[in-house]
């Protein structure tokens, strides 16, 4: 098993989509704990989220990329770019 890091910034003016269409969204991740380690909103200054973060624990980045398009942002245009990368956690904590 392998750490991943997703990182998604929303499309341009995606706000309200964003609020619409949250609730599957949270949903869905809900659904992914075994494998989910860490996510959340991406804010700007002003508070406002403009993308999320997750950290996924799988095999291959096969897996985090059929996690990511999976999630209900994706499949519903809320994501403009997503970038997976290999993560390393070498301190803090999660449950």
């Amino acid at each position: 098993m392998a750490l991943f890091s997703i990182v998604c910034t929303d499309k341009p003016g995606a706000l309200e989509q964003r609020v619409q269409h949250r609730p599957d969204h949270a949903a869905y991740l809900k659904t992914q704990g075994d494998i989910l380690r860490l996510a959340g909103p991406l804010l700007d200054d002003a508070g406002q989220m403009y993308g999320s973060l997750f950290v996924v624990e799988v095999d291959d980045k096969a897996a985090a990329q059929a996690f990511s398009a999976r999630d209900p942002f994706v499949q519903r245009g809320v994501f403009g770019e997503v970038t997976i990368s290999g993560f390393a956690k070498t301190m803090g904590s999660w449950s």
